[in-house]
């Protein structure tokens, strides 16, 4: 078995056909396997000694809720249609084609094109780089991985990243830290790292690239030039194999629906979890918690603004001045469940902080070095890191037992009190220590070549938890650290933000590449977290980009340890109100994107182009965004604005949600956006948003179920789903609308598989007689100036 050169590289031949995969092996000893897994999906692992050095796979999911310990072989291909690909041997290539996918591969060298029909002919996806693409042992051991970088290509996802949603030509470090008050437009390590791209050509074809890998990762998008090799991108992980999936396009929606099912359903989170999520560090933290804590619901009862949740800080956990995970301070707390019970009675939640890390003073230090739970080296030396108040230790959720204890912990100090939820935080895991070692399900291995597994463990455990302690009720966590696939069990949110009109800007960004990389459910925190307070007009701005994210939560932990509040400001109050008014409107409406993204897999937010790839204005890099496919945000983030540009696009009408103003698509238009206004929404013409016409606030009434619809203007058809949760049933309820439209009349047919009273609302402006054959219809009150008509069956 000869070594391989750069001269002389490895010479691969196909050794072996079984069902899913195809092998082929070197000279040197290296394997490559190639997996076709389904018609859109191939997968090359290559295995420079030919063995897997990489840990199981906990990325991969192919659409279940859940992996099972130890994680997914990297062999295994259950769960896979895999389809019978044709397979030709010509002059020193191997050509491998599915219906979507043709890889080409120089057998010398293992050289890799990469193809996709896009419904007429074969178009290029991408191409390994022609000099040294792969480590077959002559730099360092680590997982390289070089492609050709082609003129106009662009790079989206990565997960959570700082700055413009375009990657190309920066450098990325994939690493979690916990980077409080980052710059989020140029700060880099962030909380999650997602090592999946979605790559578009010129012609905004697109197709997903992922490597599986727990390892930490660096991406180069062209900003390192070497003019030995032309033009190239690349990857490299610390440790692992090259395990590298590719999802054919050229659609940039359904390679997004792709990748999310590949990595796991996305959890349905409770109802409530959609409502406003008060917080801040300072209630907690302060000496007289419970009176802060009590002041806050009693200015929500003043106010008459509707809250669902509060995230419960730290401080709850003190001792003086430290945290320490499930002790509750009794002198600031006597009672943990009558202060639990005091918010459950106005219709409050909590989601309290744990840690996965404890301070070496910890009251229950003892119990988890006895039983081993911690990371350590191999001579069980436990790993000491710096944490948030002093040194620690982080648990080691590779290690049953770890998550035996933890599921007991959260029951007996969270889940015994009345608590729902969990709210995972510091858990990044900053393990710098080359001598960590975990358990790794009874495979030891470095703590190194698997950290962001943690966070993802640590969120199964305390998901698995509440089912145990309610089997009939969704569970509720929320993490802020995470891998791929951390959809399957949390909520995210982009960290402790700084308070700034760029952040208000590039954090929205940051949920866009969250979504592009199967993470949807996920908010910012609105006004800032650290840093000096908002001022009125950018805290006002933030609650109207919060209203509009499935996770809205206000919180902070000022300089000055002012608290961010919707009564923060008198005068910004009025407006304020409104838009949490208008949060408990939007409710149904973000159950259904929910529903649809747990479903279906489809994006609750996403870029303009995700929905119109072909029009080269929705590839601008702005500040407008899609919530699913048929509304159109554009949130306004720049200081002192009065006004807001859009660009709306494709070819179909577009509706001003609020004023009924219809619009050409790729129309550009200027509209009004005052600070003590609405935040600009548009919605496409034959589309509709479920909502709740019941008054809101504090106490709200019961659900009033409405649906504000835009249908075409003049002649002309429609049809469209809405889907309405409900926690007690297995199915959602969905209303089906078909529409025929006329000058004078829109004729329509109403039906749902669990039938309930519905209004049909119009846009203003829209006088246009409703007809619903076989209905009782009775006309209300307007809406906010728009025609509004109560049907139920006859």
């Amino acid at each position: 078995m000869r070594r391989a050169t750069i001269a002389n590289p490895p010479l691969f031949a196909l050794t072996e056909r079984t069902r899913g995969r195809i092998t082929l092996t070197a000279d040197t000893g290296a394997v490559a396997h190639l997996f076709v897994l389904e018609d859109d999906i191939v997968r090359l692992l290559l295995l420079a000694d030919g063995m897997v050095t990489s840990p199981p796979s906990w990325a991969i999911a192919a659409g279940a809720e859940d992996i099972e310990e130890p994680g997914r072989d990297r062999m295994d291909v259950a769960g896979f249609a895999c389809p019978e690909a044709s397979v030709e041997e010509t002059e020193g290539k191997l050509i491998i084609a599915t219906a979507q996918i043709r890889v080409t591969i120089a057998l010398h060298g293992l050289h890799c094109t990469w193809e996709q029909y896009d419904g007429a002919a074969w178009q290029p996806m991408a191409a390994d780089r022609p000099t040294q693409a792969y480590d077959f042992g002559w730099w360092d051991g680590r997982a390289h991985h070089y492609l050709e970088r082609r003129a106009g290509e662009r790079h989206y996802a990565l997960g959570e990243r700082a700055g413009a949603m375009d990657r190309t030509g920066r450098r990325f470090r994939l690493t979690s830290l916990d980077p409080m008050g980052y710059d989020a437009e140029h700060s880099d390590p962030l909380y999650k790292s997602i090592p999946y791209v979605l790559v578009a050509d010129s012609a905004g074809r697109c197709h997903g690239e992922f490597h599986d890998t727990l390892a930490r990762v660096t991406y180069d998008f062209g900003r390192e030039l070497d003019n030995y090799h032309g033009a190239y991108r690349h990857v490299v992980a610390d440790h692992g194999d090259v395990d590298l999936w590719m999802i054919a396009g050229p659609d940039p929606l359904a390679v997004t629906k792709r990748f999310t099912w590949l990595t796991g359903r996305p959890a349905l989170m409770p109802a409530w979890s959609l409502g406003y999520s008060g917080s801040t560090m300072t209630y907690t933290d302060a000496p007289d918690a419970a009176v802060q804590m009590q002041t806050f619901t009693a200015k929500l009862a003043e106010h008459d603004i509707g809250c669902t949740s509060f995230h419960l800080s730290s401080g709850y956990t003190s001792i003086g001045d430290k945290r320490y995970v499930f002790h509750w301070n009794r002198t600031k707390f006597p009672d943990p469940a009558a202060f639990v019970k005091s918010y459950a009675d106005v219709g409050v939640r909590f989601v309290p902080n744990i840690k996965p890390a404890m301070l070496l003073d910890h009251p229950l230090i003892d119990d988890v070095r006895a039983g081993g739970l911690l990371v350590a080296d191999a001579d069980g030396v436990e790993t000491q890191a710096q944490f948030w108040d002093a040194p620690g230790v982080y648990l080691d959720f590779t290690n049953p037992a770890t998550a035996t204890w933890w599921k007991g912990q959260v029951t007996t100090a969270l889940l015994d009190t009345g608590i729902e939820a969990t709210w995972n935080d510091n858990n990044e895991y900053e393990v710098w220590d080359a001598r960590a070692r975990i358990h790794g399900f009874g495979t030891p291995r470095a703590a190194a070549e698997a950290l962001p597994l943690q966070a993802l463990l640590m969120m199964r455990a305390s998901r698995a938890a509440q089912v145990a302690h309610a089997p009939g009720r969704r569970p509720y966590v929320v993490t802020r650290s995470g891998m791929t696939g951390l959809q399957r069990y949390a909520q995210t949110w982009s960290g402790d933000n700084r308070t700034d009109w760029k952040t208000l800007r590039y954090n929205l960004k940051m949920g866009l590449g969250l979504a592009l990389s199967g993470i949807s459910n996920s908010g910012h925190d609105v006004g800032g977290f650290a840093g000096p307070p908002p001022d009125a007009e950018l805290l006002v701005r933030w609650v109207q980009a919060g209203v509009l994210m499935p996770r809205f939560s206000i919180h902070s932990w000022n300089d000055d340890r002012s608290v961010n509040e919707p009564w923060m400001y008198a005068d910004a109050l009025p407006a304020i109100h409104r838009l949490m008014a208008l949060r408990q409107t939007l409710l149904p409406f973000f159950g259904d994107l929910l529903l649809r993204y747990s479903r279906d897999f489809a994006p609750i937010v996403g870029p303009v182009w995700l929905d119109h790839p072909g029009d080269a204005a929705a590839w601008i890099d702005g500040d407008d965004h899609m919530l699913g496919r048929d509304v159109l945000a554009a949130i306004v983030v720049e200081q002192g604005a009065a006004t807001r540009s859009v660009q709306l696009p494709g070819h179909d009408d577009w509706y001003d949600v609020w004023s009924g103003t219809r619009h050409a698509g790729g129309s550009v238009i200027e509209v009004d956006a005052p600070v003590a206004g609405n935040p600009p929404l548009f919605a496409r013409a034959g589309s509709a948003m479920l909502v709740d016409l019941a008054r809101g606030g504090f106490t709200p009434d019961p659900l009033d179920r409405g649906l504000w619809l835009f249908p075409p203007a003049g002649a002309g058809s429609f049809v469209l789903t809405a889907l309405e949760d409900d926690e007690a049933c297995t199915e959602p309820r969905e209303w089906r609308v078909a529409g025929h439209c006329a000058d004078s009349e829109i004729v329509l047919e109403v039906s749902a598989n669990d039938w309930r009273p519905l209004t049909i609302v119009l846009p203003q402006g829209d006088d246009r007689t409703l007809v619903v054959p076989g209905a009782v219809t009775q006309a209300r009150n307007d809406i906010a100036g728009r025609r509004s008509v109560r049907i139920d069956r006859a």
